[in-house]
């Protein structure tokens, strides 16, 4: 069957701004995005902030395809962004800056919190894991992210990860970004704060006598 594909903004300069597809009948959007990328492997690290759309309606990654349907792929809107997401394997910092500050953003704060070799009781750690009550999780995310954007009149990302985090590698990246430092600054310490209190996440750190779960936060 046939989909016609459209891109937008960051997402037409990486790719193209239509194109035709060729998929196997049934085929779902996630499969359609797929090819895409395969195409333009460029499009690979800004997966997790892309949302999908069929025939001109918000549609879910898994949703199956028909002949002729239309796909498009849309980036976050600007002006205030938000742009977050639970992801699995390593985190693109740089993805999760691109596109988020404007001319009128003076100060861009940009927090890493990685997994560390150590735990709070002194005990070698080999690496952590996390686990989210992901559609939950999910939304809790973009709720806290909101709350920053308006509170600081900021632009906001914020990228936690799910599954084995080995040492040395980002666990969460936050990305604030206003129009003087204090402001940029206190929002990102507001959404670490949050995700510690609210987020349904929980982290267990394995070290080489057991492992041990952690209380929810990053």
């Amino acid at each position: 069957m046939q989909i016609a594909i459209r891109c937008f903004a960051l997402l037409r300069e990486l790719s193209a701004d239509r194109t035709v597809l060729e998929l196997n009948d049934g085929a779902t959007i996630e499969e359609a995005w797929s090819e895409l990328a395969r195409r333009y492997p460029a499009l690979l690290a800004h997966r997790p902030y892309v949302r999908a759309a069929r025939n001109g309606a918000y549609a879910e990654w898994e949703e199956r395809l028909g002949d002729q349907d239309e796909v498009a792929f849309l980036p976050p809107v600007s002006g205030g962004a938000r742009r977050t997401a639970l992801v699995e394997g390593t985190i693109d910092e740089s993805a999760v800056e691109d596109g988020l500050a404007t001319a009128a953003h003076g100060a861009l704060v940009t927090f890493v919190g990685r997994a560390r070799n150590n735990a709070d009781d002194g005990r070698a750690a080999l690496e952590l894991e996390y686990e989210a009550y992901g559609p939950m999780a999910e939304r809790v995310l973009e709720e806290i992210a909101a709350e920053a954007a308006e509170r600081w009149d900021a632009s906001v990302g914020v990228v936690h990860r799910v599954g084995l985090v080995p040492i040395g590698e980002a666990a969460v990246v936050i990305v604030c970004a206003a129009a003087h430092r204090d402001a940029a600054y206190q929002a990102s310490r507001y959404v670490i704060e949050a995700i510690k209190e609210r987020l349904p996440i929980w982290k267990r750190e394995r070290f080489a006598d057991g492992s041990e779960w952690k209380r929810p936060g990053a």
